[in-house]
């Protein structure tokens, strides 16, 4: 007869706690080299499709692999070259916005005067760093080219892993003790995962062209970078758009003042519902199977441990971890939690 001791669920649920508290300080403290793996599965999982699609349409796969890297070099070297010229002027020019932020600020506050309203000017600098929203977008532009500086490493590891989609089902199926069982419920997660990047990646670069279409009509400057830091935010769940359009606002307002800001406003904000309620929930379907405050926790949580990429990825690496806790009997009452109410499918069975 097998007697379960007292404490023995109480000792497991705190044995993994304690193990989950390890694994989380490893990955902030091996964060240089899980940022770039990470950033590599991204993009090895994006480019994926465009090489299944040439290979099912009898493209030989050397060459379906070396058009798919070459597009890949190509965009790096784009991106790298927005990112860099921006930031370099955008670094010489940002003294000159932020006085003239900081004089508009003033005005605003001598406005309020004349209208018997109590504020001093003093309080108001004290207060607010009217520059701090301009600085944001230098910062978030540094964190990129930090990331751009691996670029090397992380296209090593896209070609390895693309490489690797040819034989890796072969593997699986040649070490699992279930092969047909454990490759159905892969197959779920990677279509789950590569249908929500692709859409997701489709709806930012739309998201950052109309962005920067409708600034560039106003007269902003930088519509480009502001265009690209849409595209980049807008793979962060909830924030994202509202952190992208912060500074440009600031920039229109700057530059043209009230009407031109209401403009842009209007702008963004038309943007980012044609995008994010309409066209995003009608190619997702029935959604991620996560509940609004799990995404929004999963954006605190993965940008705490890996940073602003953790950001970016927070939703495939909750859900990664939602469908390994769902295909366990044990754990199918934590990935119900992290869902939207609904009961997540059974696992396949063998």
């Amino acid at each position: 007869m097998n007697i379960q001791p007292a404490g023995g669920r109480a000792g497991s649920i705190l044995l993994t706690s304690a193990a989950f508290v390890v694994v989380i300080a490893g990955m902030r403290a091996a964060q240089p080299v899980i940022v770039p793996f990470l950033l590599a599965v991204f993009i090895a999982i994006l480019s994926t499709p465009p090489l299944l699609w040439m290979e099912a349409r009898r493209i030989p796969r050397p060459i379906a692999l070396l058009i798919v890297i070459v597009a890949i070099i190509a965009a790096g070297f784009a991106l790298s070259a927005i990112v860099g010229t921006s930031l370099r002027d955008f670094s010489h020019d940002l003294p000159f916005y932020k006085e003239r932020l900081t004089a508009l600020t003033g005005r605003a506050v001598g406005w309020l005067q004349g209208r018997g309203v109590a504020v001093s000017r003093a309080d108001v600098l004290a207060q607010i760093d009217p520059g701090a929203a301009i600085q944001l977008v230098a910062d978030v532009l540094n964190g990129f080219k930090g990331v751009l500086a691996n670029a090397f490493l992380i296209f090593l590891m896209v070609l390895f892993i693309l490489l690797e989609t040819a034989t890796f089902p072969r593997k699986l199926h040649a070490i699992l003790a279930d092969p047909e069982h454990s490759l159905a419920r892969f197959e779920t997660f990677s279509a789950k995962v590569k249908r929500y990047l692709a859409i997701k990646s489709l709806a930012s670069i739309g998201t950052g062209v109309a962005v920067g279409a409708v600034l560039a009509l106003l007269g902003v400057d930088y519509p480009v970078l502001w265009g690209l830091l849409a595209f980049m935010l807008n793979y962060v769940p909830n924030i994202g758009s509202i952190i992208a359009a912060v500074p440009a606002l600031l920039f229109a307002l700057i530059q043209g003042g009230p009407v031109t800001v209401a403009w842009a406003g209007l702008g963004y904000a038309l943007i980012n519902v044609i995008v994010g309620n309409l066209i995003e929930p009608r190619f997702m379907g029935r959604g991620l199977g996560l509940s609004p405050l799990v995404v929004f926790l999963s954006l605190v949580f993965w940008g705490w441990v890996l940073g602003l990429v953790g950001m970016f990825l927070s939703v495939p690496l909750t859900m990664t971890v939602q469908i390994a806790l769902g295909s366990n009997a044990d754990t199918r009452w934590i990935a119900l939690l992290l869902g939207t109410g609904s009961a997540p499918p059974d696992p396949p069975q063998g």
